[in-house]
């Protein structure tokens, strides 16, 4: 017998290669709605008619890798930080993008502790990364894109 009929769920992906699906799904969405790996670091805003915009920080560039946060321009009441918010990592070369976090200033140890099992780290990971593809999803749906972006000036170059 072939191996697919001995193990049948073999045909079924497993909650890694989903993930992995979900980081290609997420760098090919923010490629058509903002082509941050083409930006210049530094902060961006897009402004549609829906009265919420979206912020978007291109942290640091690298030969392969580009680090941004996604928000919206306001803040939590309750924890004074832009919410929501997601700390972003795409990958140029593998063209993949990952949420890193979407809990505004935690680091993933700190919402899921020290040592957190495996499984509960890739459960997270789908979490995220789900909210990430839908939460994409949702701003082109509202018409955001590369054309609504636009540079807010430094600070520093001002003063």
């Amino acid at each position: 017998m072939s191996a697919v009929l001995d193990r049948p769920e073999s045909l079924l992906p497993g909650r890694f290669e989903y993930l992995m699906g979900l980081y290609a799904e997420n760098y090919h969405r923010l490629v058509r709605l903002f082509a941050p790996h083409k930006l210049a670091a530094g902060e961006y805003v897009s402004s549609v008619d829906d009265g919420l915009d979206v912020r978007l920080k291109i942290q640091e560039k690298h030969p392969y890798t580009v680090e941004l946060e996604l928000t919206y321009a306001f803040v939590d009441a309750e924890t004074g930080q832009p919410s929501p918010s997601a700390q972003l990592r795409m990958y140029t070369d593998a063209h993949v993008a990952e949420a890193l976090h979407c809990h505004p200033g935690r680091h993933l140890w700190q919402v899921l502790g020290p040592f957190p099992p495996a499984h509960t780290v890739l459960q997270h990971r789908l979490s995220m990364n789900g909210f990430l593809t839908r939460w994409l999803e949702y701003l082109a749906e509202q018409g955001h894109s590369i054309g609504t972006l636009e540079r807010v000036p430094d600070e520093d170059a001002e003063a």
